[in-house]
């Protein structure tokens, strides 16, 4: 239930895209931080309202944290967008599921495990593997002048990694996930607020402007279907699975676009699947107790 959770969740963040992309004609991008922050915190408040739960936390420093992470590493993407070629700066963001394989390891060597390490080879082996099908399809290239902009674009994945890290400790204190979600929403929205005193603001145009609504609502509920994965799965399959929206985007560039697929990139795709496949059949072997699969 928890692996379909991520799949869903790459799915609204692929789709979230490709509607930021017929938007960004009209905004910029702190607009769209801000304006996607908003629509999403509101979402999610009034999915508050309606399940009972409250907005008020009894861990108000680890939700700051968590969301101070999330948005540095957000902007830290946007920057390697700006500087890099579209593909390079994806591949590096996507490097998280490798950092949080990085993390969980360090975690059981940390514990003494060393006889769990082995046992984690199967599935950090899978998440190389999607990896492997994630530059296979985006094909990332790097100039000697981009370097000081790839090492922006490799801490945007390192962040994620550690943003997603705070995710699984916030669902094991019993926070909920909207509450999680509410949180970075109004984060996003005030970090893009203040870098529009300095950018300024387009006019809105309309129906234009209603590009923002779907934005900010798929935003929030793959933030939701993400949250939940991590905090109920477990972590280096859902990792894994995160790979899949690569796959969805490519596809609906070439449905929506007309986007070229080369061989590679289907061979690619075909990799990232199996991976999947695999690291969903491995994870009934997973070691119980470990830090690496528990959650």
């Amino acid at each position: 239930m928890q692996a379909s959770m991520m799949i869903l969740a790459s799915l609204f963040f692929a789709a979230m895209s490709v509607c930021i992309k017929f938007a960004t004609a009209f905004f910029n991008t702190f607009e769209l931080v801000c304006y996607r922050g908003a629509v999403g915190m509101v979402f999610v408040a009034v999915l508050c309202r309606s399940q009972g739960t409250p907005l008020a936390t009894p861990v108000p420093m680890m939700h700051m944290w968590r969301t101070l992470v999330g948005v540095i590493s957000l902007a830290a993407w946007f920057y390697a967008i700006a500087h890099l070629p579209l593909a390079t700066a994806m591949t590096l963001n996507y490097m998280s599921g490798i950092w949080v394989a990085a993390f969980l390891i360090g975690g059981t060597l940390a514990l003494g495990k060393l006889q769990d390490v082995g046992k984690q080879g199967p599935v950090v082996i899978t998440l190389l593997a999607g990896f492997a099908g994630v530059i296979m399809i985006l094909r990332p290239t790097l100039e000697q002048n981009q370097l000081f902009a790839g090492v922006i674009g490799l801490l945007s994945g390192l962040l994620s990694a550690v943003a997603y890290m705070q995710v699984i400790a916030l669902g094991r204190i019993g926070e909920p996930e909207t509450r999680t979600v509410f949180y970075f929403s109004l984060g996003a929205t005030v970090t893009g607020g203040m870098c529009l005193l300095f950018t300024g603001v387009h006019d809105w145009t309309w129906p234009e402007a209603l590009w923002l609504l779907p934005i900010g609502i798929l935003a929030a509920l793959g933030q939701l279907c993400m949250t939940r994965a991590y905090t109920n799965g477990a972590t280096l399959l859902v990792a894994n699975l995160q790979y899949s929206g690569i796959v969805f985007s490519a596809l609906f560039g070439l449905f929506l676009f007309d986007d070229d697929i080369p061989t590679l990139g289907w061979l690619g795709m075909g990799l990232i699947i199996a991976s999947s496949i695999a690291a969903t059949v491995l994870r009934d072997h997973a070691i119980p107790g470990s830090p690496a699969e528990e959650h």
